[in-house]
């Protein structure tokens, strides 16, 4: 599977299909990698890819920080995801995609359109994370992070991650640069040294950046609302995919369609279709032609 180098971090992507490019931010938060799509809650009975790559060119790919691509030890931001995005963007020479997000990549596809609204021609939400609770859940993540650091120091941060399997999402413990740990012997090396000062800075500062708000976190309410490009909102309904969160994006975006199906409704019969009917009315109207049914 290839790799490019972006913003000086190693990304493992995938392309498939034929068609315009529909690049696609993987859900599963901290653990957020091109099989997420067919791993994940919803995603994995959907079969999306299945069936988006018959008239679109689908590119996934490992999220900073997860999977098989690398990573950096820094205050991390949504600017920072987008950066890596449409790093892969330039790097395929595509000038202008759709984007996709599910769960949290809802919130780095947002704020790529507001950064870049003319590299976008349309947008898909689905279950966009963001709710009081998710809210909490993230920063308690950080909060025992922190505590497990003060305790045995970031090399013991790196023996604990080599030791298991689970991600940030799951055990907290192991923070959010545990794939990175397991997979490149220098990245290690260089983690165990940091300072602690300085981490500390480094990860209260990532949970400030990407955690502000009860809402969908991404980018600032007033840039959603005069945002000229065509999105589709599809809704989660769960403390972390809270229905509030997929309501505050239908209330901010201009040209907002909202699929409201419960989630036990949400089936391959069902979302596929509706997809691609948006996708390919917004490709229409950009002038984009999706390859022949």
């Amino acid at each position: 599977m290839p790799t490019a180098v972006i913003d000086g971090i190693p990304t493992r992507y995938e392309s498939a299909g034929s068609g315009p490019a529909l690049l696609m931010f993987s859900p599963g938060g901290f653990d957020s990698t091109l099989e997420s799509w067919r791993t994940v809650g919803v995603y994995k009975r959907l079969n999306l890819l299945d069936h988006l790559t018959r008239r679109y060119t689908c590119v996934t790919f490992d999220r900073r920080e997860s999977g098989r691509s690398g990573g950096r030890v820094e205050r991390i931001g949504w600017a920072d995801y987008v950066r890596q995005g449409m790093g892969l963007l330039d790097h395929l020479g595509v000038e202008r995609a759709f984007l996709m997000g599910g769960c949290v990549g809802c919130s780095t596809v947002a704020a790529a359109a507001v950064a870049h609204p003319r590299r976008v021609a349309g947008m898909v939400l689905y279950s966009p994370a963001g709710g009081v609770r998710y809210r909490m859940k993230q920063h308690a993540r950080f909060v025992t992070h922190l505590a497990f650091t003060e305790r045995h120091g970031t090399a013991g941060v790196v023996e604990l991650a080599r030791s298991t399997t689970a991600g940030f999402s799951a055990d907290p413990r192991v923070g959010p640069w545990a794939s990175v740990l397991r997979s490149d012997p220098l990245f290690a090396e260089r983690y165990a040294g940091t300072d602690l000062e300085r981490y500390r800075i480094a990860v209260t500062g990532t949970a400030r950046l990407l955690f502000d708000r009860d809402t969908v976190p991404g980018p600032e309410p007033e840039d959603l609302l005069t945002l000229d490009v065509p999105a589709l909102i599809v809704p989660g309904q769960d403390d972390s995919h809270a229905p509030s969160a997929a309501h505050y994006l239908r209330e901010c975006l201009p040209r907002a369609e909202f699929w409201d199906v419960p989630v036990a409704e949400q089936t391959e019969a069902t979302a596929p279709p509706r997809i691609l009917e948006f996708l390919d009315a917004a490709a229409k109207a950009a002038g984009m032609a999706a390859a022949p049914r």
